[in-house]
């Protein structure tokens, strides 16, 4: 059963699950990924309801994202299973089907085709609006050396911003 709520009446929630982790969900044809970030904020921008995710170039959710330009946000509420957390943080999509491994329910969403996960019941359906590549040289070294170490290859990896105007927000119950 799903009740609709207001993102912002959970705003504090949110922010405060972002630095242990949230679920990014994105879905592709029959195939479903999710992902825990732990950067993001909600607000209004150009008069909208907005989430903004930060996701690695070289994520895999990232080009399911760029190929359907939907997403919901998933965030803990209650008591929740943190190795499901931490196994969407330590595992990629390519190479296993987190939703299957974990055992996790998938809700349909109103909005979007994207589903909610019953586990983590706060549920925001987005749908991107704007997309924004960190520009390198605005990003001060002490930052770049910490978060965006090179690899061996010579990349950092940094990351994109998604602007996901907030369509739709349920409370996943029993």
């Amino acid at each position: 059963m799903k009740r609709e709520i207001n993102a912002f009446d959970y705003a504090g929630d949110i922010c405060k699950a972002l630095p242990k982790g949230i679920l990014l969900t994105t879905k592709r044809g029959d195939e479903v990924n999710t992902m825990t970030i732990g950067w993001g904020h909600i607000g209004i921008e150009w008069g909208r309801p907005i989430f903004v995710a930060y996701i690695r170039d070289s994520r895999h959710t990232r080009e399911m994202l760029d190929e359907t330009n939907e997403f919901t946000v998933n965030i803990p509420y209650g008591n929740v299973d943190n190795h499901i957390l931490g196994y969407c943080g330590t595992k990629s999509g390519k190479d296993v089907n987190k939703i299957q491994d974990l055992g996790l329910t998938l809700v349909d969403s109103d909005h979007i085709s994207v589903p909610g996960i019953k586990e983590l019941p706060i549920t925001i359906e987005c749908k991107v609006i704007y997309k924004l590549k960190q520009e390198v040289s605005a990003i001060p070294e002490g930052i770049q050396s910490r978060y965006y170490p090179v690899d061996a290859q010579g990349n950092q990896d940094f990351h994109y911003a998604y602007y996901g105007e907030i369509v739709g927000a349920y409370m996943i119950e029993e």
